[in-house]
């Protein structure tokens, strides 16, 4: 049996891909062996660390936000989907720091909180909103980004945000640990 393979009740255990970060501001990050969370700040070295908001359009409008955009998580499966339609992405290409399998980001409820590797927690804070830089990227890549549901509603699929709840070392390959919040579970909601 190859790695990839599962036998009839294994347990699929969702794990980190990668990790990426830049201290500028643009679009791609570049993929690193390691990050570091910093508690209530964000990514250790990323343009977006911080307790107030940090993404350009959010400060113009207003710097004192609390940042709830600290770390942007990605699943690999969106990467499979959209080369299959053609589009030339990978892990850190749309800005992510950490990039994970086998969890459905997309589905998890706000203030859900990931355990990622031996100690960092992240809570989960809303959907990332897929803006015009996708575009600028690879022509058509926001439309693929973005979806409907079966009552007609938006789905945006460009991943997700949280916050550093719990610092600590983020390395490729690390696991990933799901603490969902008390009932009822609220959907995530652009942040």
């Amino acid at each position: 049996m190859t790695p990839d393979q599962t036998e009839p009740g294994d347990a699929i255990t969702a794990r980190v891909v990668a990790v990426a970060r830049a201290p500028d501001h643009r679009f791609s990050k570049p993929l690193v062996p390691q990050i570091n969370l910093l508690t209530g700040l964000g990514v250790e070295g990323d343009a977006h660390l911080g307790r107030t908001v940090k993404h350009r359009s959010r400060v113009a409008v207003d710097p004192t936000q609390p940042n709830l955009r600290q770390v942007h998580l990605i699943h690999e499966e969106l990467f499979d989907e959209l080369r299959a339609g053609g589009f030339a992405v990978g892990p850190g290409d749309m800005g992510e720091n950490v990039t994970t399998r086998d969890l459905a980001l997309l589905d998890l409820p706000r203030g859900a909180r990931l355990r990622l590797g031996a100690s960092a927690v992240i809570e989960v804070t809303g959907l990332r909103n897929p803006c015009a830089q996708l575009d600028a990227f690879q022509s058509g890549l926001m439309r693929a980004v973005l979806g409907r549901g079966p009552s007609g509603e938006l789905i945006r699929k460009a991943g997700i945000m949280a916050v550093v709840i719990a610092g600590g070392v983020v390395r490729p390959g690390d696991e990933i640990a799901v603490d969902l919040p008390p009932p009822p579970h609220r959907p995530l909601e652009r942040v």
